[in-house]
């Protein structure tokens, strides 16, 4: 008896790592400290060090149960995309810009090109974002993971001067909102898209003229990640009083989460379009319209609050950076909360 009868590779586990490194390559920063296969990632603070206060700031997130989708599809290249973009979008949700990220990768069996596909998708996710792809973990689980599954989760870590947060605490009555446009469903809420839609080759391969191409395709489209938009607004001299990450638990969790006491976000449906894949859910599955808002970003990716004479030049600035983006209501004097009107 030997670890790889047991059911884990050792080999295998060394030829992933090879077919890793072209990929972990292309997000390197040159803070990043020594080469990869150590048994730490460093990373130099030198260049942060006229900061008057230098925060960290840090997010861990996993793809969820997107990934079925991706077993499914036999498609691996996109996951690792949405695993950068739950932590980093929290990130510069905070007024920070993402430094580096580690990934995590559990899988029942190591078939190196699959990791390697995996990872070629959290390195475009670094390379986005403007994060370095510094360490990782692929453990091999055989019993505990189906052989053709695996789990994927990730850490990152981001830097903003202490007076340049967003926290919050500026937020005013009459602020404007402005809420930017999401790439689809982005990656929460796959529970339920799972139960709605049959997960077989036939329905996921189907063409919807709604949606201008198939449901898997739709479906499978990675999260948008929004560091360099927010990093755009921030160099066109616009301060953002608060900012939400649209993820689980849609517009009803998350906007109360940038709010003050007594503040009150008012947010109008019919500002911005909807994208149709939503629509598509919520009548094949026969889903509330306040549920849908209340598990689904509906369309927007990130909302920001800021001073009505910035509202122009919010927008200019989303513009500069490819970004669609919209004027969707207002912050109203009232009880902590959210009206979607």
């Amino acid at each position: 008896m030997d670890y790889k009868k047991a059911g884990v590779d050792i080999e295998a586990g060394y030829r992933s790592v090879e077919l890793m490194k072209e990929h972990i390559a292309r997000t390197m920063r040159p803070e990043v400290l020594g080469g990869i296969g150590g048994f730490s990632g460093a990373f130099s603070m030198n260049a942060f060090k006229d900061m008057e206060e230098p925060t960290l700031v840090s997010g861990t997130d996993g793809v969820g149960t997107k990934l079925k989708l991706a077993f499914l599809m036999d498609r691996h290249d996109t996951v690792g995309i949405d695993c950068v973009a739950m932590c980093v979008n929290d990130i510069a949700c905070a007024g920070g810009e993402p430094l580096f990220f580690l990934d995590y990768i559990a899988c029942g069996k190591n078939y190196p090109e699959k990791i390697a596909s995996i990872v070629s998708g959290v390195a475009e996710g670094c390379r986005q974002s403007g994060a370095a792809l510094i360490g990782g973990e692929t453990a091999e689980m055989p019993g505990f993971y189906p052989e053709d599954e695996y789990d994927l989760a990730g850490f990152a870590v981001g830097i903003v001067d202490k007076k340049d947060m967003i926290t919050g605490a500026e937020l005013k009555v009459g602020d404007t909102l402005i809420g930017i446009a999401s790439s689809g469903v982005h990656s929460n809420g796959f529970s339920l898209v799972r139960k709605v839609f049959e997960m077989t080759a036939e329905s996921l391969g189907t063409y919807y003229d709604e949606l201008g191409t198939t449901l898997g395709d739709a479906l499978i489209r990675p999260t948008k990640i929004y560091v360099k938009a927010l990093r755009s607004v921030k160099e066109a001299g616009v301060r953002i009083h608060a900012c939400s990450h649209i993820t689980g638990g849609g517009f009803y969790e998350n906007v109360p989460r940038m709010l003050t006491e007594n503040t009150h976000a008012v947010i109008k449906k019919d500002s911005y379009p909807v994208p149709p894949i939503f629509g598509l859910l919520a009548r094949t599955g026969g889903i509330e319209e306040k549920m849908m808002y209340n598990t689904y970003n509906m369309g927007l990716g990130m909302v920001l609050a800021v001073s009505p004479d910035d509202a122009a030049g919010t927008l200019e600035a989303l513009k500069a950076a490819g970004e669609t983006a919209y004027v969707v209501g207002q912050i109203e004097e009232g009880e902590k909360g959210v009206t979607l009107c």
